[in-house]
């Protein structure tokens, strides 16, 4: 059983995972390489750049959805890391066809995900996934790719990224979260890792307590309307927090690893919010014309660039595939569940398998430049 406050190291076919109910929804891959130096000997900076696309190499992120008869690669019967609500194929879901796409750049090829390459890549590397149940299901997804190989994977589940008080939901009041403190079950491990993949998100549209300098700052969905406590958006709270991760990283010492940021996008309810009514019934992609963030999710995908101070487009990846997500296929008819209709997770099998074609292909370009 996984332990969500900690730290959980998994071999593949090893163990399940415990359910976590989040909403969320993540985009695309971008790579920040962090490099130590030392000014006057004293203070470690890095240097971020965009590693999306270099020099002559194509931009992977702008393309669109193409057919795939070839797909799925793994069923929920050769793996066993697919947590319930995300086993569409085990409650049901009748249509396949969300299984047949794959990600086509408009200049190149993406190489589809090879167990053996990946591998040889990261021989001797140690791979981290930071972040929440998003998080989990990208990590579950890389697992079941490699599900006839031993491969270790470190998750951190830390939906805040930040240092946070209590995070049970069940105890009914909002959270408090030190937006200029570090999360230290995560930031004090990183120094051991050559890869960290982070991310976070709908956690920040949570009622909230926001501290800085150890003293209450404002809050989200405060409980005291009338109170002096100045109520600020979410935006606040995620600019904060992942700037306070960035420097986790920065101050981490000995990390020269790459760290993979995937980018915040909206879920996919359509006909009302997720608590009422919302579903996500679509049996294609979007086309590249279709494709929008809202502005909620525009502006925290513009947080994280600006966070990491990288200026370019780019593209939107399974923000364009709203096909592909457990709805009610992730529980029994009639069960007694937070999310009924889950538009925010992906099947597994599904299109979040494409991630780890980016990362493979991302993690190739960086060892051939470096």
């Amino acid at each position: 059983m996984m332990n969500p406050f900690g730290k959980t190291q998994m071999r593949k076919k090893s163990q399940k995972l415990a359910p976590i109910i989040v909403a969320a929804l993540l985009t695309l891959l971008l790579t920040i390489h962090l490099y130590l130096s030392f000014i006057g000997g004293a203070t470690p900076t890095f240097v971020s750049r965009a590693n999306y696309k270099r020099g002559a190499e194509c931009d992977l992120f702008a393309g669109e959805w193409v057919r795939n008869p070839e797909g799925p690669y793994y069923t929920n019967e050769t793996c066993d890391a697919i947590q319930e609500h995300q086993n569409c194929m085990k409650f049901g879901r009748p249509d396949t066809d969300y299984l047949k796409w794959r990600w086509k750049p408009d200049a190149c090829d993406l190489p589809l995900f090879q167990p053996h390459l990946f591998l040889q890549m990261v021989k001797g590397k140690s791979l981290a996934f930071i972040g929440d149940s998003v998080a989990i299901n990208h990590m579950q997804s890389l697992i079941c790719l490699l599900s006839k190989h031993d491969f270790n994977i470190t998750i951190f589940w830390t939906p805040f990224l930040v240092k946070t008080g209590t995070i049970d939901p069940s105890h009914g009041r909002p959270f408090d979260l030190y937006l200029d403190e570090f999360d230290d079950t995560w930031s004090n491990q990183i120094a051991h890792f050559d890869y960290l993949i982070i991310s976070a998100g709908p956690w920040f549209f949570r009622p909230s307590y926001f501290h800085l300098n150890r003293r209450l700052h404002g809050c989200l969905y405060c409980p005291e309307p009338d109170s002096n406590i100045t109520h600020l958006a979410p935006a606040f709270a995620y600019r904060h927090a992942f700037r306070t991760a960035f420097r986790a990283i920065h101050a981490a010492a000995g990390y020269r690893g790459v760290t993979f940021v995937r980018t915040y996008a909206p879920s996919h309810f359509e006909g009302g919010a997720w608590d009422n009514g919302g579903d996500c019934v679509r049996k294609t992609p979007f086309t590249r014309n279709q494709t929008t963030l809202a502005e909620g999710a525009s502006e925290f995908h513009t947080i994280q660039l600006e966070e990491q101070e990288i200026a370019r487009r780019a593209g939107r990846l399974t923000g364009g595939k709203p096909d592909g997500h457990p709805s009610k296929y992730g529980h029994l008819p009639g069960a007694n569940v937070v999310l009924r209709n889950d538009c925010v997770h992906w099947c597994l099998p599904g299109p979040i398998d494409a991630w780890s074609d980016f990362l493979q292909e991302l993690l190739r370009r960086e060892i051939q430049h470096n």
